[in-house]
């Protein structure tokens, strides 16, 4: 297994500084990760600083909190793609999925969807807010948006990844579709447990302890 290549290096914090992604961006391209993972506003800069790599630049819409119009995302979704985004990991509207109002979720996900071509769309359910049920019909919700990956957490509501809900997400979403975990994962015993419950990418600003195992 080569654990770099299930690995979105983040960084999203809010004070991270031009050094600090620099240094991300480093790391990705010396330990292989799949992409880095960051705010908006550093993605042309990260596209620039790994050019000639295979590290791909993944970016969130909707961050944290979801909560933003179905606009909002798909103005953001679309000028990141312009900026050089490869892949978008957006918040589903949590209060609209908890209110019952399914057709606004979908909506919501589908316009993101359709914001441009050949990009990587993963949708952040945000596990830890809710009941098993709202889980799986955020899943079932993505799958039918068209998007490539269902994803855990925004690792901002204080609950991260657990293995339980990566398995409920795999058993829930299309074959075709992925799942990515990520909050909280910060050892190679994490890793491992959400690689056997079934995902497939893993989120992590641990990533290089994870590789080297510290």
């Amino acid at each position: 297994m080569n654990l770099a290549k299930y690995i979105d290096h983040t960084l999203l914090k809010p004070q991270a500084d031009q050094a600090a992604i620099k240094t991300l961006c480093d790391e990705a391209r010396k330990f292989g990760f799949f992409s880095v993972c960051i705010n908006p506003y550093w993605v042309s800069f990260c596209k620039k600083q790994l050019a000639g790599s295979d590290v791909k630049v993944c970016t969130v819409i909707g961050f944290p909190l979801g909560a933003t119009t179905t606009a909002s995302k798909v103005f953001e979704a679309k000028d990141a793609l312009k900026n050089g985004a490869d892949e978008l990991d957006m918040v589903i509207n949590i209060g609209a999925l908890k209110s019952g109002d399914y057709e606004t979720v979908l909506q919501d996900i589908k316009a993101v969807r359709n914001a441009g071509e050949n990009f990587t769309l993963k949708v952040i359910i945000e596990t830890s807010v809710l009941t098993e049920q709202e889980k799986i019909k955020a899943c079932e919700l993505s799958a039918q948006a068209g998007a490539d990956f269902v994803k855990t957490s925004t690792g901002f509501t204080g609950g991260g990844a657990t293995a339980e809900d990566v398995r409920l997400m795999r058993a829930h979403v299309p074959a075709n579709m992925q799942v990515k975990a990520s909050g909280g994962i910060r050892t190679r015993q994490d890793f491992d447990a959400m690689v056997a419950a079934g995902a497939t990418r893993i989120g992590a600003s641990a990533g290089v302890k994870i590789i080297e195992g510290k």
